[in-house]
């Protein structure tokens, strides 16, 4: 059993109040800990891009009445996913309003969420400390081997029962500590983000909604000009969060400038029309993860737990991104287990491992075992170049009505793939991964 005796300044310690630290500080706090959360940025939310989707179950059992007290923007009853060429697009449009009855998922602006949250953990009487960098975690070496005991940030040393690292994808704690080497740049991508003011009406005519109803773009292809990766768009209530996120390794192959292809993304003609008129209110770039389960690895050891992004909970499906609502999921595990762990006075290695047990027991860590192949699946080069012409082809000579005789649509198909790059073995090949990584 590995228990300090003395008294520590804090009994958790939090690192990070994005949305997995946050809950995290705030159900510890709800169990009566002494919590403190240590925030970077000079306010939570203040350094993250806005914009983004998060699928609500799970938040809700955090905050029961999360969809009626939380800043959410709209609530996503349309689902478009496109396959963008140079001069086309195959799409399919999903808009279904079940997806509102019950509420399935809903835009944030994650300055506007953060802050909440932080609300909610200060009123549940966790301190919050903004506008402080932790340098280091402090360790000592026990029985049961390296022990976490605290932070030190500058010339300041408090000490904790358990650190809980919520720090971000590129996870600084999680390397120092020996938890995750440094990611391979096919499990990192680049994230370039804008959000774009356009007035409410203006959104809800181009994007074919009412209410506060919501669309989701999910794009492939020339979005990217052929990068690994994809570009995506959400709408708030008076503005559109839209974006690209491009694989490290094959942004770096192909010699692309990440701010030159969100530029190409914004001026496509599939997307200037959406966007006509609007201003660009926020802009910039960052680290994401993209290697699925393979990136997860260690997540605790003795005195500390990783959640969130730093644990590389991050979920990329082809048809939907996950990451906030895998974020709290593995904040509640985390919660529950370091819990339980104070109370039994053991924060030993062996102890917190309860932790991992309950994410994978969970939705969260279910799904990421489910689509464990899907990040090797999206790396096959055609999906971001091939198949949108293939499918344009198809689809070209299906409503050209060109005065000629019609031909059958084996015979179409045949000759559409006869002029393509993709040939018949690897639309197979592409297939039968694409249903074993769904």
């Amino acid at each position: 059993m590995t228990w300090k005796t003395e008294e520590p300044d804090f009994e958790v310690i939090v690192i990070g109040a994005g949305v997995a630290g946050s809950v995290a500080a705030y159900q510890l706090a709800k169990q009566g800990r002494s919590v403190l959360l240590i925030e970077r940025g000079e306010a939570p939310g203040s350094k993250n891009l806005s914009g983004g989707i998060l699928y609500c179950n799970e938040m809700e059992k955090v905050f029961p009445d999360f969809l009626n007290q939380a800043p959410i923007e709209r609530r996503i009853t349309r689902n478009y996913v496109s396959f963008l060429n140079q001069d086309s697009s195959f799409a399919i449009d999903y808009q279904d309003t079940r997806l509102a009855h019950p509420v399935n998922a809903v835009t944030v602006l994650r300055a506007k969420l953060d802050a909440w949250l932080a609300d909610q953990c200060t009123d549940t009487g966790v301190m919050v400390m903004p506008g402080v960098r932790v340098d280091a975690v402090l360790t000592e070496t026990t029985d049961d081997g390296t022990q976490v005991v605290g932070v030190q940030a500058g010339e300041d040393k408090l000490t904790a029962h358990v650190v809980i690292a919520a720090d971000g994808a590129n996870s600084f704690i999680s390397r120092a500590v020996g938890l995750r080497p440094k990611p391979k740049q096919n499990q990192m991508a680049v994230g370039v983000k804008g959000v774009i003011s356009l007035p409410r009406r203006t959104i809800e005519d181009r994007f074919s909604l009412s209410g506060d109803q919501g669309a989701a773009f999910a794009v492939v292809g020339d979005c990217t000009q052929g990068v690994g990766g994809g570009g995506f768009c959400y709408t708030n209530l008076d503005s559109v969060s839209i974006g690209v996120v491009l694989r490290l390794d094959d942004l770096v192959a192909k010699k692309k400038a990440a701010t030159r292809v969100f530029d190409h993304f914004l001026s496509h003609p599939l997307m200037a029309a959406y966007l006509e008129g609007g201003e660009l209110r926020e802009y910039g770039c960052h680290l994401v993860a993209e290697g699925g389960l393979d990136m997860v690895g260690d997540i605790h050891m003795g005195g500390l737990v990783v959640v969130g992004d730093a644990a590389g909970l991050t979920l990329n499906t082809g048809l939907t991104v996950r990451g906030m609502d895998l974020a709290v999921g593995s904040a509640i595990a985390a919660a529950k287990a370091v819990g339980t762990a104070i109370e039994r006075q053991d924060v030993g290695a062996q102890a917190l491992s309860v932790y991992r047990d309950l994410l994978f027991a969970s939705t969260t860590g279910k799904d990421m075992e489910r689509f464990a192949r899907m990040p090797e699946f999206l790396e096959r080069e055609r999906l971001y170049s091939k198949y949108g012409d293939l499918l344009a082809r198809i689809m070209h000579h299906i409503f050209n009505h060109d005065g000629t005789p019609r031909e059958p649509a084996v015979k179409v198909a045949a000759n559409a793939f006869s002029r393509s790059k993709v040939k018949i073995g690897q639309l197979l090949s592409d297939g039968l991964a694409g249903v074993r990584a769904l």
